[in-house]
């Protein structure tokens, strides 16, 4: 992967230059295309391209010092770009712009390089890749799961190791939701830190700009670049660098952790919070509840009706050139009232006072970036209901005027990336990447996933515990499926083991129990399809469902029905069901 700080200092220093670093660019895209075309709205031509990367040489030639020398970019197809269309992903709404957005000056000043516009989510609106008419950017890893959006495009570009990173924005989760799946930095500044001029509005009194990195250092680079005050922006702000320690990070309350089922997620976060308390930090279980309130004003709330407000002209005029969710939820603010709206701005200021409160106990918040990631399929079955589950721990930030870093957390075992995100109060943005490098030093993450170049294969782990061992009677029904075994394992010591009466072959029972032990088990890797047909096969009283194993995680294993216990013989002394046959 090609990555910001590498890049500027290989072109300053004369080891590579802009031209060369854009050829290896372009051939990059190209291979790509034939992957994932739909990642790109449109893109400046290779001549234009290359004019960039000669102005570049031109100016280090001339001896001048640039930040980002040569370091490719791409922008999010909602941030003006000179010279090419800016569409939100809706070509109806197309316009050419007079200048590039005003953060796009200033990365082009500084050396970097644009080389075209990303997709998105129709008028950012969405946090899952899928609505827009140029296609659905899917997850690098596993290209049957969502890429997270709205910035869909440009999280891809960056996964994909395309560009060095990539604008994004931000307004309910869209900078952020993108980066956990694709593994990624996801740096959301505080409101006003970076420069909108130039940006197509969302909710405009909460859009920020992003960007996506490989790394804190690069994400760093960027805003040492980008963030400034700008007079001709409304929400601009003065910089300000509010110092927090990390020492003390809030974390929900246990029930409170949301992961819609997904086991592998609260594993991925429950290892996330071990590297924070490893770092040094003190954990503080807090009551979420409020910021959840506050979540829920973004979308079932009046702030609906600032989308209405961006979109005002084209729902009048030509609402059928949307895509029909945008469409659906953008114009539902035309029903909302000014009492609605002042009544929904004193309840958001009651719950900033809360958030208020708990800055002073907490230095930030770790949370999931988001609970699960979906399949493209599950999203366009469910566009409304699964959406809002994606933003269950981003909605709220920016509407209480937050600052948040999303930073890689594992891998589930898809390949669709688990992130957490360090959330702070306002103008706490450098603070956040020190402590988010604190983390990443601590946590020890495995390898990214290659690429998802073809038809990645989805695949289950199960855990067998009786006649599927390997050499017990039933293994050859894994053989035969082209099983992959991964080895021995153990239950958690939650588990009692059960020859069942009068079967054949002899199978045991495992049965979840509060005075129960560790069970040893074997692993297996399938297919989904395979593992479909192998589930097919299971007898009555056996069932799969899932199971929890001492390191844990939680796997498809083998469980059994209240009638298997009729006549069954408590075997867990044994340990396993390799040992108790041993001694029969």
């Amino acid at each position: 992967m090609i990555g910001v700080k590498a890049t500027a200092s290989a072109v300053q220093a004369g080891v590579t230059t802009a031209a060369k670093v854009i050829q290896k660019t372009l051939d990059r895209i190209r291979a790509y295309d034939r992957v994932q075309p739909q990642i790109w709205i449109s893109r400046l031509s290779e001549p234009e391209i290359e004019a960039y990367a000669a102005r570049v040489d031109a100016r280090l030639t001339a001896g001048e010092i640039l930040p980002l020398a040569g370091v490719p970019f791409a922008i999010k197809d909602n941030i003006d770009l000179e010279g090419i269309d800016t569409t939100a992903g809706c070509p109806a709404f197309s316009y050419p712009p007079t200048a590039s957005a005003y953060v796009v000056n200033k990365l082009i000043e500084a050396g970097a390089i644009p080389v075209g516009k990303t997709n998105l989510d129709q008028f950012a609106t969405g946090l899952n890749g899928t609505r827009s008419p140029f296609g659905a950017p899917h997850c690098v890893f596993n290209r049957a799961f969502v890429s997270g959006g709205s910035s869909s495009g440009s999280s891809v570009a960056v996964g994909a190791g395309l560009v060095a990173f990539a604008l994004g924005t931000d307004t309910a989760g869209s900078g952020r939701v993108p980066a956990a799946f694709n593994n990624l930095i996801g740096f959301k500044p505080t409101k006003g830190r970076w420069s909108t001029s130039g940006l197509v509005p969302a909710c405009r009194s909460l859009d920020c700009i992003t960007a996506f990195t490989h790394s804190l250092e690069d994400a760093g680079l960027v805003d040492a670049v980008m963030a400034g005050f700008d007079l001709t922006d409304p929400f601009s702000r003065p910089l300000e660098n509010v110092p927090r320690s990390g020492r003390k990070i809030g974390v929900p309350l246990p029930a409170q952790r949301n992961f819609m089922g997904d086991a592998q997620s609260a594993f991925l976060y429950d290892q996330a919070l071990l590297a924070l308390s490893a770092m040094g930090a003190e954990l503080i279980e807090i009551d979420i509840d409020f910021l959840s309130e506050a979540a829920l004003l973004l979308y079932g709330g009046p702030w609906v009706a600032e989308r209405t407000t961006a979109l005002k002209k084209l729902l009048q005029t030509n609402p059928d050139v949307m895509d029909a969710t945008v469409r659906a939820i953008s114009a539902a603010g035309f029903g909302i009232s000014a009492v609605e709206l002042f009544e929904g701005e004193y309840r958001l200021k009651a719950l900033a006072r809360e958030a208020e409160a708990m800055w002073q106990g907490v230095d930030v918040l770790a949370l999931p970036t988001a609970p699960t990631c979906y399949r493209i399929s599950e999203m366009r079955q469910e566009p409304i209901r699964l959406n809002s589950a994606l933003g269950l721990y981003t909605n709220f930030v920016n509407l209480l005027d937050m600052s948040a870093v999303a930073l890689p957390a594992g891998f589930r075992e898809n390949g669709t990336g688990f992130g957490i995100t360090l959330i702070g109060p306002a103008h706490c943005d450098r603070a956040l990447l020190d402590i988010g490098q604190a983390y990443l030093s601590t946590a020890a993450l495995p390898e990214a996933p290659s690429l998802d170049l073809g038809e990645k294969m989805e695949t289950v782990t199960l855990a067998v515990v009786g006649a599927h061992l390997e050499g017990m009677p039933l293994h050859w029904q894994l053989t035969s499926r082209n099983a992959r075994s991964l080895g021995p394992a153990q239950t958690a010591p939650t588990y009692r083991l059960y020859s069942i009466a009068n079967s054949t072959p002899p199978k045991p029972a495992l049965i979840h129990a509060n005075d129960g032990a560790s069970i040893a088990v074997e692993l297996y890797e399938l297919n989904l399809s395979a593992f479909g047909s192998f589930v097919a096969d299971v007898p009555a009283p056996l069932a799969i469902g899932s199971v929890v194993l001492t390191d844990g995680r939680t796997v498809k294993g083998f469980v059994a029905e209240p009638r298997a216990m009729e006549g069954a013989r408590d075997i867990t002394e044994f340990g396993g069901w390799r040992a108790f046959i041993a001694q029969v």
